[in-house]
C-alpha cells in the first residue's frame, strides 16, 4: 500500500488556490491516552486544521520544549510504543480522509527499522515524516525506502541555516519545508515576526515546495501574522497546553476543537 504523501500535496495546494496558508496542528501520539490522543487529533481536524502532524514521544527530544516535553513523559509512562503511533495515524486518516504525518527524532526510526517504518506507516495511510534531527546527507536510506512507499519526508530549516544549506536541504525533501521561526525549542512566544518572514523568503528562493512556519504560534492573531507570508502555519505547543490545563480528557477534546477553529479563522483572515 501506498501512503498519501499526494493527499499532502494536493491539500496545501487546494489552501494556496482558496489564497491562503494552510493550518498543521501537531499532537503528540498516546497524549494524554493513546485513545484521548487519537480523539484529539480528530478535533484538530474537525476544528479546521488541514493537516495533522502526530508527534511520536522521544525520552530525549532536542527540538520540543518544555509543554511537549510534560505531555511526551506522560505518554512513555502510559507504555506508548511505535504501533500505538501507527494507529493514532490509522484511525485519524480513516475518519477524516485527511493528511497525516509524523513527527520523530531518528533513533526510534532507526532501532524499529526503516524498511519496516515505512512500510507500516504508508499501510495506516500516513503522508510521511517530519525528521528534525535526521542530517540531510545521512538520510539517502531514509528517503529510499519513504519514497518507495509514497511518503514524503520534511526537513527542518532555521534563521541559522545559510542560502547554500537551505538549497541543499530543500533539494532532498518533499512534501513540505518545515520552516522554525526562531532559534530554540518548541512553545508559544509573543512573537513569531522577523526572522521567520526572512527565513521563508529565502527557502522560497531555492525550491517550489511549500514553505510552512512553526514555533511560536499560539493565537489567531499570530496565525494570521505568519499566514501572510508563508504556506503553512505550524501549530503545537498551544494544543498541547490546552489537553494539559483541561480537567478531564472529553474537555480537553474540546479545547484542542475550539483552539483549530480559533486557528482555522486566523489564516483566513485578511483584516
Amino acid at each position: 500500500m501506498s501512503g498519501n504523501i499526494q493527499l499532502l500535496s494536493d491539500t496545501l495546494a487546494a489552501a494556496g488556490a482558496e489564497g491562503r496558508a494552510a493550518l498543521i496542528a501537531y499532537l503528540p501520539a498516546g497524549f494524554p491516552t493513546v485513545d484521548g490522543g487519537i480523539e484529539a487529533v480528530k478535533a484538530a481536524f474537525d476544528g479546521g486544521a488541514d493537516v495533522v502532524e502526530v508527534g511520536l514521544p522521544h525520552s530525549d527530544p532536542v527540538l520540543d520544549g518544555p509543554v511537549i516535553q510534560t505531555a511526551d513523559d506522560i505518554a512513555l509512562r502510559g507504555g506508548l510504543k511505535i504501533k500505538d503511533v501507527m494507529r493514532t495515524v490509522r484511525e485519524a486518516h480513516e475518519a477524516t480522509g485527511k493528511p497525516v504525518l509524523v513527527m520523530t527524532y531518528w533513533n526510534p526510526v532507526d532501532r524499529y527499522g526503516i524498511e519496516r517504518f515505512t512500510a507500516e506507516l504508508a499501510e495506516a495511510g500516513g503522508a510521511g515524516c517530519i525528521l528534525p534531527d535526521l542530517p540531510v546527507q545521512e538520510s539517502a536510506t531514509w528517503r529510499e525506502h519513504a519514497d518507495k512507499h509514497g511518503l514524503g519526508t520534511v526537513f527542518v530549516v532555521a534563521p541559522s541555516s545559510k542560502d547554500e544549506r537551505l538549497a541543499t536541504i530543500t533539494a532532498a525533501g518533499s512534501g513540505f519545508v518545515y520552516a522554525a521561526s526562531l532559534m530554540g525549542v518548541t512553545g508559544t512566544r509573543e512573537s513569531v515576526g522577523g526572522q521567520a518572514q526572512d527565513l521563508v523568503r529565502r527557502t522560497k528562493a531555492t525550491t517550489d515546495l511549500p514553505v510552512c512556519v512553526g514555533l511560536g504560534v499560539s493565537d489567531a492573531d499570530q496565525a494570521k501574522e505568519v499566514a501572510a507570508f508563508a504556506d503553512g502555519v505550524i501549530v503545537g505547543s498551544a494544543f498541547v497546553k490546552r489537553l494539559l490545563d483541561a480537567a478531564d480528557e472529553a474537555s480537553g477534546v474540546a479545547a484542542v476543537r475550539a483552539l483549530a477553529a480559533e486557528l482555522a479563522a486566523g489564516v483566513r483572515r485578511t483584516v
